[in-house]
């Protein structure tokens, strides 16, 4: 494992003169070990250290956690922070079958969606969506592979909205864009793991600017969340390979169509005007003016 130790291990190592001895063999494990911790069942946790479960459950309360889950998620969260893609590829089981490996995906990805609905904060999301609607101008800002989530809201936010663009963290001039920005607009920046410096970079300048920032990430743990004014969370359970699109996906598509509907009958005005833009200028296919020709 690279990098520093976050809070969660400091915290065990911190406490280890206080917990018992076994309370000890599980710490020095879990310190050592992180990567496969993360993985296992508290079953399984015992059976690796020679305890039983009850001292499982007892240690993570000593160290602060609620429930085991509690304490997974923290560790999931450090390990997918810290995990270079060679230690990603050898956590995913590519010895499984084909079939097993395609179910897996798919039942984690089910399973993301799950914690999405149980732990979205709907108060914050209901702040977000006047932001959202009445805010000057909208920059959505990605880098990496959260781009690609970052366009796909921005592509959405023009289809419902004016005065949305689209802007690339890696790209020296979005902080160009931001510096010329009206002061009443609005700066949605997407960040997933391994959170790039550069996002880190335009959400700081964006404080010092002091444009409202609304991040949509992946973890409480994220570091941009210090610079925003409000943060959704579309938590991953599992340590992806690449990336977990479908969680932050679904939200993206849940906020563009509420927003329509916040918005109302001018979103129809702004839509008319898009569709006579596309029919004009001849963007899309389209049936009835091609005659149907092959």
């Amino acid at each position: 494992m690279t990098g520093q130790s976050n809070a969660l291990l400091e915290s065990i190592s911190q406490r280890r003169n206080r917990l018992t001895p076994k309370g000890r063999v599980l710490g020095d494990y879990v310190v050592r070990f992180p990567q496969k911790v993360v993985f296992m069942t508290t079953r399984e946790l015992a059976k690796n250290c020679h305890v039983s479960e009850a001292t499982v459950v007892r240690f993570v309360s000593q160290i602060g956690f609620g429930a085991y889950s509690q304490f997974q998620q923290a560790l999931r969260d450090y390990v997918d922070t810290e995990s270079t893609l060679p230690e990603r590829l050898d956590m995913t089981d590519s010895q499984a079958p084909e079939s097993e490996r395609f179910r897996r995906v798919i039942f984690h990805e089910m399973d993301n969606l799950k914690q999405l609905f149980k732990t979205l904060d709907m108060e914050v999301l209901n702040r977000v969506f006047p932001l959202l609607k009445d805010s000057h101008s909208v920059f959505v800002i990605g880098s990496r592979i959260a781009y690609m989530f970052a366009y796909y809201m921005g592509w959405s936010l023009t289809r419902i909205r004016k005065n949305v663009r689209i802007l690339k963290g890696s790209d020296s001039t979005t902080l160009d864009w931001l510096n010329m920005a009206h002061p009443e607009s609005l700066v949605v920046i997407i960040a997933t793991s391994r959170y790039p410096n550069e996002l880190l970079r335009v959400a700081k300048y964006t404080m010092r600017l002091g444009i409202r920032l609304v991040l949509i990430t992946d973890s409480a743990k994220s570091p941009l969340i210090q610079f925003s004014s409000e943060a959704l969370i579309a938590p991953s359970r599992f340590i992806p390979f690449t990336g977990s699109p479908i969680a932050i996906c679904s939200l993206i598509n849940y906020i563009s169509f509420e927003l329509a509907n916040l918005i109302g009958d001018d979103v129809k005005e702004h839509q008319k005007a898009l569709e006579q833009h596309y029919l004009e200028n001849d963007i899309f296919f389209n049936l009835r003016t091609t005659g149907g020709e092959k």
